[in-house]
């Protein structure tokens, strides 16, 4: 195969999408699950809720890897104006996944009930912070940054503003609802029943969130709401009328789900929230892509200005091209070999 003859930075730019959405959506629902610990009834109840995440949540992480390396790799000139930018976000990020991951390992071994709670609050402040952080630096990519040349040129708090709070508590949200969703396919009994009233919450300040951000998103540029066709002055119906099925697809969706949660048990299968969360989740995320595409460096840069040499791209493709079947192929295997319902006892060790 000739690589010069394919779009490689194009190609680059979809796999790094995909991994991100995968990690959103796995890495999410463990966090979510994360923050929800700190409504549950009792410690028996917690260490349920964790029993469900338990052999798959280091690696779901993996995809948060791939994104990163995959655009310090094939796109380093975004990353070289990105990361200075968002540099305390990211650290925080990093910060909280990491004390959040001891807390998941201590908690089952404190003993003496100080250092349980100090352990569990450790587990949801991280999972908090964890989301919060990926939220703002969302919001703040959306927003754009400020360059000079072919370097950042802004100050170290631009990444905080009213928007990027707004987006970071939406999909801190959205995490929830999630990780709800899952303990609604996971578990049973009266767990299920709280899950179930999680979701529904979620779901609401999620669809407030999501259109919230929507609409804030179309001001930001003249060149996101052209994409859309429309400005204050025109309306073109031959862009806006097939783009428009992707917030339709979010809104149908979003009733979907709101139908099952609210009919309770028995009603509709267990698995068919999470799917309709996920949903959700895709529907925001293509509309985020139309958007800003192609811009990788909002309003700055292009997917092609910041890609790497395409000698290097077809490289580093070809070890992709291996490695990603095997690490899908692996965590499908892993949700399959744990898939079911959660019982009490089931993965963990009491204290």
């Amino acid at each position: 195969m000739d690589f010069l003859q394919l779009d490689l930075p194009l190609i680059w730019a979809v796999l790094i999408a995909v991994a991100i959405m995968l990690y959103v959506l796995l890495d999410g629902m463990d966090l979510g699950i994360g923050m929800l610990t700190a409504f549950a009834g009792s410690e028996d109840e917690r260490n349920m809720m964790t029993a469900t995440i338990e052999p798959v949540w280091d690696g779901n992480e993996t995809w948060l890897v791939l994104g990163g390396g995959g655009l310090f790799a094939a796109f380093p000139l975004a990353y070289s104006i990105l990361m200075p930018a968002f540099y305390l976000p990211v650290i925080l990020m990093l910060a909280a996944l990491i004390f959040r991951g001891v807390a998941f390992e201590f908690r089952h071994k404190a003993v003496r009930r100080p250092t349980r709670l100090f352990w569990n609050g450790a587990f949801y402040g991280g999972s908090f912070a964890a989301a919060l952080a990926q939220g703002i630096i969302l919001g703040a990519f959306i927003q754009g940054v400020t360059v000079e040349g072919r370097a950042f040129a802004g100050g170290s708090f631009d990444w905080l503003t009213p928007f990027s709070l707004m987006v970071g508590f939406a999909v801190a949200a959205g995490y929830v609802l999630l990780g709800a969703c899952w303990l609604v396919l996971k578990t049973e009994g009266q767990l299920q029943v709280r899950a179930r009233r999680w979701a529904i919450l979620a779901l609401v300040a999620v669809a407030i969130g999501f259109a919230a951000i929507s609409l804030a998103t179309l001001s930001i540029d003249p060149r996101v709401t052209e994409r859309w066709g429309f400005s204050m002055t025109h309306f073109e119906f031959g862009k806006l009328l097939p783009l428009g099925l992707i917030p339709l697809a979010g809104l149908i969706l979003t009733l979907a789900l709101a139908r099952d949660l609210v009919s309770g048990a028995g009603k509709a299968p267990d698995w068919r929230p999470y799917l309709l969360a996920a949903g959700i989740f895709l529907s925001g995320y293509l509309g985020l892509a139309v958007s800003l595409f192609p811009w990788l460096v909002p309003f700055a840069f292009t997917v092609h200005e910041t890609a790497a040499r395409d000698n290097a791209l077809g490289f580093m493709l070809v070890g992709a091209v291996v490695m990603l079947p095997v690490i899908l192929g692996y965590t499908a295997y892993v949700y399959s070999v744990f898939w079911g319902k959660v019982k009490p006892g089931d993965g963990y060790h009491s204290a």
